[in-house]
């Protein structure tokens, strides 16, 4: 896929300077960074526009709360499914929310929460930022991570990463816009439900995975 080039570059710098002087705009900063990502470089977000209210429920629906201390997160964008999760966190739980993009992560910082961890850094790397808060192991994953557009071994050895490091009962979520990598999760996991999401743009899928 090719990269966009200096000149894409300079447009988003100008295009997020107009729409942050314009007090009128509709179009909020967190949107406007995932926007420019996305035409930065469409690899790390695997999409243009942010996940749906329905989508973000959707991601988040087999995590019991009430019992949940430690989530971590993948692909987290700019947090848009992060704040879902935080509304209903416990007060003593704990987020790590791992991002590639240096501008996203920026995005979840201002969000100002204690309890959230970003993490810019590789999702595989989980084992190190559990151990970093004292964490055996997650109680639930939430992954949006493009798995579609990266090298197939990267992208089998964060899933592995994910399945080692997730605690017997807990659930995997998956968000992506086709099955095209549902065997990923299938190789690793003893069972895996899909689930489409129609109302986002585009409709998705959101895959529970268990072991």
């Amino acid at each position: 896929m090719p990269q966009l080039g200096p000149a894409t570059n300079l447009f988003s710098v100008s295009l997020r300077r107009k729409l942050v002087t314009n007090h009128s705009t509709l179009i909020t900063l967190s949107s406007l960074s995932f926007l420019l990502e996305g035409l930065r470089n469409i690899r790390t977000t695997g999409t243009f526009t942010r996940s749906s209210t329905a989508l973000c429920e959707a991601a988040i629906d087999r995590i019991d709360f009430n019992n949940t201390r430690v989530i971590v997160e993948f692909g987290a964008g700019d947090g848009v499914i992060t704040k879902h999760i935080l509304k209903r966190l416990h007060s003593e739980g704990k987020v790590i929310a791992f991002e590639v993009s240096e501008d996203l992560c920026a995005d979840m910082r201002a969000i100002g929460d204690p309890r959230l961890v970003v993490a810019q850094d590789s999702a595989k790397n989980i084992r190190h930022w559990l151990d970093k808060i004292g964490a055996d192991q997650a109680d639930h994953i939430v992954s949006a991570i493009p798995f579609a557009v990266l090298p197939q071994e990267l992208g089998k050895a964060i899933v592995r990463a994910a399945k080692d490091n997730l605690q017997t009962g807990g659930c995997y979520s998956q968000v992506h816009y086709s099955l095209k990598t549902k065997a990923y999760y299938e190789e690793v996991f003893s069972k895996v439900d899909a689930r489409r999401v129609w109302a986002n743009l585009p409709p998705a899928w959101v895959l529970y995975c268990q072991w």
